[in-house]
């Protein structure tokens, strides 16, 4: 875990506090930059519109996995505004959200075409889940959890529906992310799911030339390593510092594992958080609504990246979502891991410690 994360459940004690809280810079531009692609859509006569929301792939999850599944979160009540908000501002603002929400994101490490082969994405014959992350939003969108999952965790994989109206088999002691590999997105889902008993209202899935395209969209995005990094199946060499990258080397910063600790899958994921939360104030820094033509490429590039669940594959759906996120702060954005020990069966395994895990999810329910 790296210094920006927060203790797990087990660590005792409470999540360190910051004294005073940061303007919510990045999660307004979030929600500012969907509404903003929004607006230059209609302006465009209705083209641009269809294009973005074109651009954006989906998967109907829910259909696909009945009603086996996780009880949704229950709506909680919402505090009243001590006094009246004051006219042609917050009156005309959404009520803030009253359930919780929890959102597998799944960067995959292989999809069609030349450029996601270049960049290591492998044959277009299969796909595997290099990064797996649930986010873990409240009830009141001003608090968030991303909890990742290490791929080499041995798993109990559950018997998933295919396409074709068949089934996977289930599947004992297998890594984490051979979910994706055998029955893709509903799958993976299924699987968080069986492992977590905590429902996943909603999926994102990006893809490595959609997240290197979006990094070069915004200009690059700087990130601080802690040590020196020398991968040469990376291709990356970095200093221990600061560093300005590129959409191609922040891929590579994002999938290394043998340059940094003991080549495990536990290292990477620090610095994909570290990625995460850096991408996140590059988004808020940069002044996207002052260029049009800017904020579309943005929009494009990063709709195009995209496979979602049916509750989310729309820009207005995700314009939404974004605009609900306005009063989250950085200091309320917390990053942890799941505990995990090393498999008897294997070395180069890990599976979840518990209680620990189980007292990390449950804090999600």
């Amino acid at each position: 875990m790296t210094g920006e994360e927060e203790r797990t459940p087990d660590g005792g004690g409470d999540a360190k506090r910051h004294v005073g809280r940061r303007s919510p810079r990045w999660t307004r531009a979030v929600g500012f930059t969907l509404a903003g692609a929004l607006v230059i859509a209609g302006a465009g006569a209705g083209y641009a519109y269809w294009h973005l929301n074109h651009n954006i792939k989906s998967v109907d999850i829910d259909s696909a996995l009945g009603d086996n599944r996780p009880p949704r979160t229950e709506p909680q009540m919402q505090r009243q505004p001590k006094s009246l908000p004051s006219a042609g501002t917050s009156a005309q603002a959404a009520p803030p959200p009253s359930q919780a929400l929890n959102i597998l994101v799944l960067g995959s490490d292989s999809r069609d075409g030349k450029r996601n082969r270049a960049l290591g994405g492998g044959s277009s014959e299969g796909a595997r889940s290099d990064t797996a992350m649930v986010v873990h939003l409240d009830a009141g969108r001003t608090r968030a959890t991303i909890v990742s999952i290490p791929r080499d965790t041995l798993v109990t994989r559950p018997s998933c529906p295919l396409p074709d109206g068949g089934s996977t088999a289930e599947a004992y002691g297998v890594m984490f992310n051979t979910a994706y590999s055998v029955g893709g997105p509903v799958c993976a889902v299924k699987t968080v799911e069986s492992m977590t008993n905590v429902r996943m209202d909603h999926y994102l899935e990006v893809d490595f030339a959609g997240f290197a395209d979006l990094v070069d969209a915004l200009g690059g995005v700087t990130v601080t390593t802690d040590q020196n990094i020398h991968d040469r199946d990376s291709h990356l060499d970095l200093s221990a510092g600061e560093h300005h990258l590129d959409g191609t080397h922040a891929l590579a910063l994002a999938r290394t594992r043998h340059g940094i600790g003991d080549g495990s899958d536990l290292g990477r994921i620090g610095l994909q958080q570290k990625l995460v939360k850096a991408l996140l104030r590059q988004i808020s820094s940069t002044n996207l609504l002052t260029s049009p033509a800017r904020l579309y490429r943005v929009a494009d590039v990063a709709t195009a990246s995209l496979t979602t669940d049916t509750g989310l594959d729309s820009l207005s759906k995700l314009t939404s979502l974004g605009e609900s996120l306005r009063g989250l702060s950085e200091d309320e954005l917390k990053t942890v891991m799941m505990p995990v020990v090393p498999a008897a069966s294997d070395a180069n395994r890990v599976i979840a410690q518990e209680p620990q895990a189980a007292a990390l999810w449950a804090t999600l329910r």
